[in-house]
């Protein structure tokens, strides 16, 4: 199947939509197959306020209506525990609202983004799109991540080589319990390593609550020596800062 054969099949969707390549792909996709594609942004403590802005900008540059809908994701019990199925809870609570949502505005399917190269085995996640009937065009597609940056790029989205990025939540280790003052450390870290000029890196927690930098190898060497600067932006949030010398 390809993707004008799906939007010819399902031409009025619901997209749950992140301002990530995969689903911004989608979007631009689906627009320029002429489909009716309405794509729902879920804010909650676990993005970063980047990926809003990015969802936005994206949105504004194809001429579609963004709906943004607010949820607290740390009302869900089995998400704030952040057991091992913590991305199963999290993502059923949220694309429950968004089916709920897209429903009232007249949109009976449901996307997300997964795409041909996700590890499906290792995305727990996956069961709750399953259960909830969400339909992952890029997947029925054979559609690749290589194959959908690619085809970004023709279409002039600022998304094309946009890294990938997990969820604040992510950091944190399993059984921690996430709160928004936790996730804020996080989030405010990540983003001072990113005004540093760093980028495709992650700010993991440690049990102790201390925070180990996950860096590209071709990084590491850098960071040594702005040792200092990284210390002054991250010592506020953080009593130690390690790096992680296996790199990303």
């Amino acid at each position: 199947m390809e993707l004008k054969e799906f939007f010819a099949e399902h031409p009025a969707c619901a997209l749950g939509f992140s301002g990530g390549a995969d689903s911004a792909y989608l979007l631009a996709a689906g627009l320029a197959l002429g489909a009716d594609i309405r794509p729902y942004y879920v804010r909650t403590a676990f993005q970063p306020a980047f990926e809003l802005a990015d969802a936005r900008r994206l949105c504004s540059e194809l001429g579609a209506e963004l709906t943004l809908l607010e949820y607290d994701i740390l009302s869900v019990p089995e998400v704030r525990s952040n057991p091992r199925e913590r991305c199963y809870f999290c993502k059923r609570a949220i694309f429950s609202l968004i089916r709920e949502r897209a429903a009232r505005d007249g949109y009976d399917t449901v996307l997300d983004g997964t795409n041909a190269s996700d590890d499906l085995e290792d995305r727990p996640g996956w069961r709750a799109i399953r259960e909830l009937g969400v339909l992952s065009p890029l997947l029925m597609c054979g559609i690749t991540k290589a194959v959908l940056r690619r085809e970004s790029e023709k279409l002039g989205l600022f998304t094309a080589r946009k890294p990938a990025y997990a969820c604040l939540a992510t950091r944190a280790p399993e059984g921690m319990e996430l709160s928004p003052e936790l996730l804020g450390r996080v989030e405010r870290a990540e983003e001072a390593l990113s005004k540093l000029g760093y980028s495709d890196f992650r700010v993991r927690l440690t049990r102790e609550g201390f925070a180990r930098l996950e860096l590209p190898e071709a990084l590491l060497e850098r960071a040594i020596t702005e040792r200092g600067a990284i210390l002054a932006a991250l010592g506020g949030d953080f009593a130690r800062v390690t790096l992680d010398l296996k790199g990303r």
